[in-house]
């Protein structure tokens, strides 16, 4: 079992690492968007759009700065992905159990999502950190604000010195939760719609069936989300601002509307989206090169 493990934690990590690096532009836009309107200096801030804030982040700052952070988005997903889609594939198949008849029960799938998201984004809570503090530099810069941190290392060095080993669980309440929602939406939604298309059409386990259940589990994970992404996107911008995600989320609503908890909505799902889809195609592809089962 941990060899099996293993390996297709590696499978899962090679997948996920083409995911990220290509579609983490619009992980930066959804993170500036989100963090717009928060604090005591901001209301006066002019709000923009999707296409308009990566724009801007291209022309005021560089081309190459929407992938400021990526070198922890993929350090990130090294861990969270490997562990998520073990954890998931070892519930369903030893813990949880199928059905007799093969079928892996919505209810379980729920079950198995949820606890799986949640145990790999705690383990992966540390880059996740240092990922949002590199996202929001270029914009510290343009304020006039002095450098926070010039790179991956030196971000866990300030962390670490700064508060000790206990620093880099900052925010792991509503990462933890934010994977939890998240995960059940995408691997949920994939997993059963992956089994009732083979069940129920004429589809067969190929690209298309793949590309389709890719699609629902991108949608339905950015919209149960979206809310826990809001509230963990502005606790580790500034975690002295808020002392509880709970604060976080009744402050933002108070202060922006209940629609401000789906800000950056169409940034997420825009990258869910195409992020969904090429992990997806890219890891049943490895797995059939590799020679081991469809997910």
């Amino acid at each position: 079992m941990a060899s099996d493990f293993a390996y297709k934690y590696v499978l899962s990590a090679c997948a996920a690492t083409v995911a990220e690096t290509v579609t983490f532009p619009l992980d930066l836009t959804k993170t500036r968007l989100q963090i717009q309107g928060e604090g005591p200096n901001q209301t006066a801030r002019a709000y923009r759009g999707m296409f308009k804030t990566a724009f801007g982040i291209a022309t005021e700052e560089g081309f190459f700065k929407l992938w400021q952070g990526v070198s922890p988005a993929v350090l990130r997903h090294l861990v969270y992905t490997g562990c998520r889609m073990g954890f998931y594939e070892q519930l369903r198949e030893n813990i949880l159990g199928r059905s007799p008849d093969g079928h892996f029960p919505f209810y379980k799938a729920v079950l198995g999502g949820g606890m799986a998201g949640a145990a790999a984004q705690f383990i992966a809570s540390p880059t996740d950190l240092v990922k949002v503090q590199m996202q929001m530099e270029g914009r510290r810069r343009l304020e006039g604000k002095p450098v926070r941190v010039k790179g991956t290392l030196h971000s866990f060095s300030m962390i670490l010195a700064e508060g000790g080993i206990r620093a880099l669980w900052k925010g792991w309440a509503p990462n933890v939760q934010r994977a939890a929602l998240v995960n059940m939406g995408d691997l949920t939604a994939y997993d059963t719609t992956k089994q009732t298309l083979l069940q129920h059409t004429r589809l067969q386990d190929n690209s298309i069936t793949h590309s389709i259940a890719s699609g629902v589990s991108g949608l339905v994970a950015a919209s149960v989300g979206t809310p826990a992404d809001v509230v963990k996107t502005r606790i580790m911008n500034q975690p002295h601002l808020y002392r509880s995600s709970l604060e976080c989320l009744t402050q933002t609503v108070r202060n922006e509307g209940i629609l401000a908890l789906w800000k950056g909505f169409l940034p997420i799902w825009a990258r869910m989206a195409p992020w969904s889809l090429t992990f997806w195609l890219s890891y049943e592809q490895i797995r059939r090169v590799a020679g081991t089962t469809s997910f």
